[in-house]
């Protein structure tokens, strides 16, 4: 198991591995060749970035039974998925604001996010796991007045797609049995969500697998897999939101109106 991160030194990209000692520089590429080069970085003097660029981030929505269980929404025959637009990238650790021109209610959702690590496309769920690089965590933050403004048209991409409103990090873990993982969303302090990956209607595999018949997935492309029960706004002045899953760490970023 690795965690592989990005990161900024001295104007300078780079990335490497988590070390109990820092950060191992690699050299070449994360989801190509590449090899420590034998230089080690203290995490006080970086600036973390994303830990990779996705060419797109595809983005679930009922995903969880016990989530569609408490809508009362029927179980989707196939996976119901977004485009997010890159520009919602940030980094771990910065602070987010609302567009000046929106007064609206804000969600967090956190999330398991799938990065993928070679081409894929029409791939079976047997075969998926080898176009996995890794997991990471998400917070799929959404404008929800601006999802359901219009009657005739849910604005997902817009209501998702705000800069600023897709950090996810601060790492991707490799070796990992998502099935086995839990994700606790933390809102100043309090918990909010606690559910396990297990209860996806579709699995890591089979989203991968069915997501690739429809769209070539590239290196670094990154799956949301959706988010289950607890769900909430983010009211106060500042909002210090975490992401955490066990086996992987945890994204923080605050929220503020």
């Amino acid at each position: 198991m690795k965690k592989w991160l990005r990161f900024r030194h001295a104007g300078t990209t780079g990335f490497g591995t988590l070390t109990l000692s820092g950060i191992s520089v690699h050299d070449g590429e994360m989801f190509g060749r590449n090899a420590p080069n034998s230089k080690t970085l203290a995490l006080s003097e970086v600036e973390l970035l994303a830990p990779c660029a996705p060419s797109k981030i595809v983005a679930l929505w009922n995903n969880f039974h016990a989530l569609a269980a408490k809508l009362n929404q029927p179980e989707p025959p196939e996976p119901l998925y977004l485009l997010k637009a890159t520009t919602s990238i940030t980094t771990p650790g910065s602070v987010i604001r609302p567009p000046a021109s929106y007064d609206g209610k804000t969600t967090y959702e956190g999330e398991l996010g799938i990065v993928i690590g070679r081409t894929c496309a029409r791939v079976s769920p047997a075969e998926a796991d080898s176009f996995i690089f890794g997991y990471t965590c998400v917070n799929d933050i959404t404008a929800n007045d601006i999802l359901t403004r219009d009657p005739t048209f849910p604005q997902w991409a817009r209501a998702k797609g705000i800069d600023d409103y897709g950090p996810f990090g601060p790492v991707i873990t490799t070796g990992l049995d998502p099935a086995k993982l839990v994700v606790r969303t933390i809102l100043n302090g309090a918990e909010r969500q606690n559910y396990p990956i297990a209860d996806m209607i579709f699995s890591a595999q089979e989203l991968v697998s069915k997501i690739s018949h429809d769209m070539t997935l590239l290196p670094g492309d990154l799956i949301a897999v959706g988010t289950s029960v607890g769900v909430g706004v983010m009211k106060e002045p500042v909002n210090i939101v975490t992401v955490s899953i066990d086996g992987i760490g945890e994204l923080t970023n605050e929220f503020r109106l």
